[in-house]
């Protein structure tokens, strides 16, 4: 844990290096006032990270994580989990002790995934694993039937987008970090829309996946049409990719039963440790 914080604090170091620095916009405070400051936690922050570390916190934050996931689940906006989840972590807070803890009502997006099935019908039946992405719209009742075709950047898209039109988009972007790779799940069905594509599937943003595809949020894009969108595990995508790029013809059936409801309402959970030195700031 001590080699993540000393990195980003370097990398901050090197941004404000020579600068002054406005605390709390009422001052200027020079570089080297605030390079000395930090450096007089130093002890603070050791008894910090050995607690954690080696103390009687040792895996304290892994337990609850794993008490708060397996208990409550996943978490979707507006969902009866993210309502357990509030109810949950509001006497948590309570419980440890901390100030102030309280809900602050705020309108939240409601969408459901509903009932999703995708099947690989050509060159054989094979059932594909699939979760829906956020915000997706679904497709018609009797789902959707096409052709696939299997690309690996928005790029190889656009250059081939005659052969997109009425078709199902397959990204299978190779993996290099989460950040490059988790755009093709946020923009992959704009891109794919905006080339005639009827619906697309975006292969899992990780390393591998082992058929459990790993979903999130996307957006559509105004001015282009919407079409459903869903995550694939690495390993569909990389198996369609082969059966591709052998010039074998790929043909899916896709179904998802998405709904979008009026916004719900749901909380802020909101808890102090109020200071000793300065109670009154926050």
């Amino acid at each position: 844990m001590k080699y993540p914080i000393l990195i980003l604090f370097m990398n901050f170091l090197t941004q404000y290096a020579g600068k002054s620095l406005s605390r709390d916009g009422n001052y200027p405070k020079a570089f080297e006032d605030i390079k000395k400051e930090i450096a007089g936690y130093s002890s603070i922050a050791k008894d910090i990270i050995d607690l954690a570390v080696y103390g009687k916190a040792q895996n304290r934050s892994y337990e609850r994580l794993a008490v708060f996931a397996d208990t409550i689940g996943p978490r979707l906006s507006g969902s009866e989990n993210l309502d357990a989840a509030i109810k949950y972590m509001f006497r948590a807070l309570q419980e440890d002790g901390l100030e102030n803890v309280h809900l602050e009502p705020v309108k939240v997006p409601h969408w459901e995934r509903g009932e999703e099935l995708a099947m690989m019908l050509e060159p054989r039946k094979h059932s594909i694993a699939i979760l829906g992405l956020g915000n997706s719209i679904a497709t018609a009742p009797e789902g959707v039937t096409a052709e696939v075709i299997v690309v690996a950047s928005f790029d190889e898209l656009r250059r081939r987008a005659p052969e997109a039109k009425g078709k199902i988009v397959v990204y299978n972007q190779p993996f290099i970090t989460y950040w490059q790779s988790v755009q093709y799940r946020s923009r992959g069905a704009v891109e794919a829309a905006k080339v005639g594509a009827v619906a697309s599937l975006i292969r899992s943003a990780a390393s591998l996946s082992i058929r459990s595809p790993h979903t999130g949020w996307q957006n559509y894009q105004p001015g282009v049409p919407p079409i459903p969108t869903a995550c694939i595990s690495v390993e569909d995508a990389e198996m369609m990719s082969r059966m591709s790029l052998r010039g074998t013809k790929i043909v899916v059936y896709l179904k998802l039963g998405a709904k979008t409801y009026p916004d719900a309402t749901s909380f802020n959970t909101v808890a102090e440790i109020v200071g000793s030195k300065f109670p009154e700031q926050v």
